[in-house]
Order: structure tokens, then sequence, then C-alpha cells
């Protein structure tokens, strides 16, 4: 490997010589670790970006050899069962359009249409399966699983039903559409069709639903299904349109009409709209985290570090914490972090300065302003600090803040100095407790403010948690007051005692409780959301069903909504096409 080439690719070539005069080259680059980039001088940002470029030059040379391109016949065992959000777009008043335009003229409309649907799905995690001309069937969840897909599927329905009108297609003027979408498990199944018409099959009612939901949506609106509605929480304003009867299916199904995103403070109480899961099985943990506050009340900073895959608890951990110091006297600073803004710089920074200083949607910039000085007065500020903390949330200047001129990268660190004081002034009267979460979703000029900070806290009263996914690199190891957590799975009994306390006086057999433990396999998340499914069915039958529906042992599990995504491997001959369980 040329290294100038390497670093170029980065956007870093200035950093090509420093790499030659330390004699770096493509055999000891794997070799770095962020204390040698930072001996080297390396920002924080610029450190994590080539410590991630590094990270992926290892797995490729993981990787094992890449498969022929030769088209294969799915093996006669393909068939998967996978818990999907389904989507379905109907363009409005396509049969009238196409009776006045020439076929021509309507081609040029379906394919603006369809590029429009197109870009939206995909850049929110969803693919394509089918276009059927007026209409585009979309899977979010298959055949990559992310996270948050019910979640995708709703911010890419309202991206449409916005997008649409504004298409330039002045044959045809404003276009719009209808969204339908609906969450469940289905089998997928073999490949049916050849060459572009090729689409993988799935069977079960998550895309008639989804059809039918289509079918009542109002013009430039998105309609749910009720299972969609339980796992998007809070994160979406809902307007509730009650039981509706819908062609071809069994009963009144509720339906929810999604309004807009909400600005939410905690994607993890956002999508725990019922309540907090019970605290279980953490209780060494939290013995620590309070020692360590004990620390930090005497001016011992402490930074600790919670580690742990999805669902395992690290969000419940920090809450739990915060429930144990609710008497005590003390200011929280929370920080989340989001899959959708890794690339925005300081996002966690600006939405908590926003929510600690009251921002309304309706306020002005001068309302806005106003507010900001009343947040900041609470502390010691520079009127050169308030007005760099007002150019980072965009408010501009009206006259109150002294004009100085600073180069970028000076503004840049001046601005980075002005937070981590802010942090300082906080803590010198009272204890402060900051909880910075999802860093694996944080942008570089955030984890920067944090290294500025880590490397001032052991003076102050305050303890920062951090929690992040295994992943992720936390380039903060090894310092002084510092501590690293990692959560593992909880034991089988303490599995059982979250389901009991779920389940409560639901009427349960000892085999499906136990079903339900077995399943979990030792991650909370994954018992509470089982639980749940199996609490809310009509009988101990449906119950039964639904447990049955999650993996069985060696089943593969991937992360989704419910904090994993089911993927069944030749389902037991229980489990017939014709009787999967309806969300």
């Amino acid at each position: 490997m040329e290294i100038g080439d390497w670093l170029r690719g980065l956007g870093l070539s200035q950093y090509e010589a420093v790499f030659r005069e330390n004699e770096i080259d493509g055999d000891v680059l794997p070799e770095l670790s962020d204390q040698h980039l930072k001996d080297l001088g390396l920002s924080l940002g610029h450190r994590l970006k080539i410590l991630r470029a590094i990270r992926e030059l290892r797995e490729e040379a993981r990787a094992p050899p890449q498969p022929s391109a030769t088209p294969q016949e799915a093996p006669p065992d393909a068939a998967e069962r996978r818990h999907l959000s389904v989507m379905f777009v109907d363009l409005v008043g396509s049969t009238a359009l196409a009776a006045r335009l020439d076929p021509e003229d309507m081609r040029e409309v379906f394919a603006a249409y369809h590029k429009c649907c197109a870009g939206l799905i995909a850049s929110n995690g969803g693919f394509v399966a089918k276009y059927m001309g007026d209409g585009v069937l979309a899977y979010f969840g298959y055949p990559q699983a992310h996270e948050h897909d019910a979640e995708n599927a709703a911010r890419a329905g309202l991206a449409i039903v916005e997008g649409a009108p504004k298409l330039k297609t002045a044959l045809a003027g404003p276009l719009h559409v209808r969204v339908g979408v609906a969450t469940g498990v289905v089998v997928v199944g073999d490949l049916l069709g050849s060459g572009e018409a090729q689409e993988r099959g799935v069977v079960g009612d998550t895309p008639n639903l989804a059809a039918r939901l289509q079918g009542i949506a109002r013009a430039g609106s998105v309609v749910i299904s009720e299972a969609t509605r339980r796992l998007i929480g809070d994160l979406f304003e809902l307007e509730d349109l009650g039981a509706q009867e819908l062609k071809g299916l069994y009963g009144p199904t509720r339906a929810f009409a999604v309004l807009r995103a909400r600005s939410v403070e905690s994607r993890f109480e956002a999508l725990h709209a019922g309540g907090l899961t019970p605290f279980v099985g953490r209780e060494e943990e939290i013995e620590i985290l309070l020692r360590r506050w004990g620390k930090a009340k005497n001016a011992d900073g402490q930074v600790v570090l919670v580690s742990g895959e999805p669902g395992i608890g690290k969000s419940r951990l920090a809450a739990a914490l915060a429930e144990r110091l609710a008497d005590e006297p003390h200011v929280r600073m929370r920080y989340f972090c989001s899959p959708q803004h890794v690339d925005s710089a300081f996002y966690p920074i600006i939405r908590h300065l926003e929510r600690a200083a009251g921002f309304a949607g309706e306020d002005d910039p001068k309302a806005k302003l106003d507010k900001l000085d009343a947040l900041l007065a609470r502390s010691p500020t520079s009127p050169e600090d308030s007005g760099l903390l007002a150019d980072l949330l965009g408010l501009g200047n009206d006259g109150r803040y002294p004009v100085i001129e600073f180069p970028p990268q000076h503004r840049r660190d001046k601005t980075l100095d002005a937070l981590v004081v802010q942090i300082e002034a906080l803590s010198c009267t009272t204890p402060a407790l900051l909880v910075f979460e999802d860093a694996h979703w944080s942008d570089s000029s955030s984890l920067e403010t944090l290294d500025r900070l880590f490397e001032r806290i052991e003076r102050l009263n305050a303890l920062a948690i951090v929690t992040f996914r295994p992943d992720f690199a936390a380039p903060w190891t090894g310092r002084p007051h510092l501590t690293a957590l990692t959560l593992n799975r909880l034991t089988r009994s303490e599995i059982e005692v979250l389901v009991e306390r779920v389940v409560g006086n639901k009427i349960l057999t000892e085999s499906t409780r136990s079903d339900i433990v077995e399943r979990a396999d030792g991650v909370p998340l994954f018992a509470e959301e089982i639980a749940k499914a199996a609490v809310e069915s009509e009988d101990e039958s449906e119950a039964a069903r639904m447990v049955a529906a999650t993996p069985f042992a060696g089943a593969e599990v991937r992360e989704n909504d419910l904090g994993f995504d089911i993927v069944m491997r030749k389902p037991p001959p229980s489990a017939a096409l014709g009787d999967l369980p309806t969300p």
C-alpha cells in the first residue's frame, strides 16, 4: 500500500510528511493506536477517521474471498422468517392522469416519481422490492437488517409524501401520494421471476396489511399499523384513526396516521413510552456508578465508559443511576447521539443547549437569543463565549455580542473551549452528572469536546458516563479517573425475574414463560419485547404462537427496532406458512 495515496483517499494528505518522517508504511499501519496518532499531533477527529479506516483494512484482510458473480439458484432451504416493515406507496389520481397524457409523457412522470421514491427509501435504509405502475413496494429489514426499521419506514413515508409534490413534472403538476406501512413476521422465500423482474417472494399477512392501510390513507399522508406504532414509540406525532374494517382481513384493525417527527430528548425514553423496563441484575454495576459519584461530589471528577451489545441495558443503567440520585442536589446534562446525524457537527451538544434553553418551535431568533442569554446567565459566561455559542446554534448576532473575526480553525477551537468552560462553571457550585449516550453515533466534533473535558475532569465535581457499543473504539481508555464497564448478558435466573415482572398477573403457562426465557438468551430488551408480545395476546394459545415466532436455539439474531431481527434458518415444520401469527 502507498501511504500517501491512502491518506489522500481519506482527505488527510497533510499528514503524509509526518507519516513518512516516522517511517509509517502499509506494513505497520494496522498497528497504529490512538495514542500513537495523538503523539504524532493529530486532532481527535482526524484520529478517529484514521482509526476507522484502519479497522476497515483489518476487516478486509479477514474477509473470505468473494463468491463468483455467476448467478446461482437459491438453495431449497433458503426460506427465512424475518421481522419486516413493509411499505406500499400509491400515486394519487394516476388513472385520470394517464387518460389525459400521452403514454410517453406518462412514462416521464412515472420515471420521476419512481426515482423520488427509490432515493428516499434507500436513504432511509429501505429496499425497493417492486414497481407496479403507480405503486411502489419496499421492505425495511430485508435483504439488509438495519436498526430501527419501523422508524426508518415512517421517516421514509413522510419524506415521500413531502417530496412528491415538489417534483418538476410540468406535464402533470404537483404529484401526491399515499403511503401504508405495516410491521410483522413474514417468510422470505425463493427467488421469483428472472432478470430485472426477479424478486424475493414474501409470504405473510404483513404485505397485505400494508397495501390495505395505503388504501385508507388520505392523499399526502402515511398510515401505519398498530405493530409499527408500538415500535416507533413517541418518536412521531400520530393521529389515532381507530379500528378500521379492511378488506381481506379478519376483524377490525387499528390504524394511525403519522403526522410529523417529534423533537425528542431521549430516543431510549421515546421508544419506551409505556414506561421503563424493570431494572434487574445490575446491582454490581450500579454500585460502581454510585461510588464514582461519591468521588465526583468531592472534586475528584470521574469518567465511566459503559459498553455493551444492543439491547443489553446501557441506557437503562444510566436511567437507574438518575433515579437513585433524584433526591440529591445536582445538575444533569444529557446528550443523545442520533443515527440520522452522525455527520452533523456538534449535533448532540446543540440539541442539549436547545432543550436546556427551552427553545419552542414558534420562537423567532430574538426570542431564542433571549432564552440562550438567560441560560448562560446561570454561570459566568463572557460576551465572547456567548456569541460563539449563539453562532453554534445558528442564531447569528443582533448586536448584543462583540463582533470578533476568527479564522475557521481558531473559531472552532474557541467554541470547543467555550463548551467545556460552561460545563466547568456549572459543576463549580453543584455536582454535575453528564450522560453522553450512543457515542458510536457521535460526530467527531462532539467527541473532541468530550476529549477536552476529560483532560480537565479530575478537578471538577462531575461524573461523566459515556455509553456505546463494542464496535466503537473509545479514544479515552487508559486515562486516570476513568472506569470501563462492559455489560454482559443476564443470567437465566435474572431473565426469569425480568419476565415475571413484565408478565405480572397475565396467565401464561410455565411452558410459555420458560420458552420466553430460553429465547431471550440473556438479552433484557429481547426478553422484555417477547414477554410484552405474549402479554398483549388475546389468549394463551395466541401467546404461545407469538413466542414461537421468535428465534429458536441456533437462530441468527440481528438488531432492529425490537433490539433484534428475527432470522430463522430452516423454519421448523410446525411453522407452516399459513400459520404465521398476525401482528
